[in-house]
């Protein structure tokens, strides 16, 4: 057999004898097995689109998860912001009475931590 061609009886042969208009009877052996074949076909095409199935609703089920979490994260984000603008209010308004950021000491070049004590109300 030489090579590069198909042998006797391939899928090639058969699927061009196939596209003929000819005819040639079939034995119940080939109906048997076209049956059986067209069986296994539909059953694999079946699993296939089952699995297909499954793994959209999977995917389904873990976007509406990321959803839920998604909208928590903001609501925590919305949360913290207001605390950070709650403690940014807060030490404004400790900085305005703050003894140790008026003392003349902070702007004396070269003090002593223990001198700022000195500005510390009593």
């Amino acid at each position: 057999m030489s090579q590069g061609l198909p042998a006797t009886g391939s899928v090639l042969q058969r699927s061009v004898s196939a596209r003929g208009n000819q005819q040639q009877p079939q034995s119940p052996e080939d109906d048997d097995r076209k049956v059986r074949r067209r069986e296994k076909n539909r059953v694999a095409a079946q699993r296939s689109r089952k699995k297909q199935t499954q793994k959209a609703d999977k995917l389904h089920e873990e976007y509406e998860c990321l959803e839920q979490e998604n909208t928590s994260l903001r609501r925590e984000i919305g949360k913290l912001t207001e605390e950070l603008k709650h403690l940014n209010e807060m030490l404004k308004d400790h900085e305005k009475i703050c003894p140790l950021l008026h003392c003349p000491m902070n702007f004396v070049p070269g003090t002593r931590p223990d001198s700022i004590t000195n500005c510390l109300p009593r």
